[in-house]
């Protein structure tokens, strides 16, 4: 089992930044592999950023690339994204997820404002 506690989100400008960061409780961290999604209103839960198990491959949705940067600890068992250049369509809850062979695992989500 893993617990997962998404913080960091909050309102911020256009062209702004924000760092999530999500804990994770529990063993064995360092097998799953670690996803940031994201739900805006009314639209469908999106893939924002994902990393391996041992944090040596990242992915990235076509819309973040080059401004968000996901990364991991596995001795802090913490998974981070780093936002930059915020874009008003970067507005939604954003959602840690964790994979691995024990199930799948989701956190409440923090919310990200982007606006003036």
């Amino acid at each position: 089992q893993v617990q997962l506690a998404e913080s960091g989100g909050g309102l911020v400008p256009p062209g702004g930044s924000l760092r999530l960061s999500c804990p994770a409780s529990g063993s064995t961290f360092s097998s799953y592999v670690m996803t940031w999604y994201r739900q805006a209103p009314g639209k469908e839960r999106e893939l924002v950023a994902r990393i391996s198990s041992a944090g040596g491959s990242t992915n990235y949705a076509d819309s973040v690339k080059g401004r968000f940067t996901i990364s991991r600890n596995n001795v802090k068992n913490t998974v981070t994204l780093q936002m930059n250049s915020l874009k008003p369509e970067d507005t939604a809850v954003y959602y840690c997820n964790a994979v691995g062979l024990s199930g799948n695992f989701w956190g409440r989500g923090t919310k990200v404002t982007v606006s003036s």
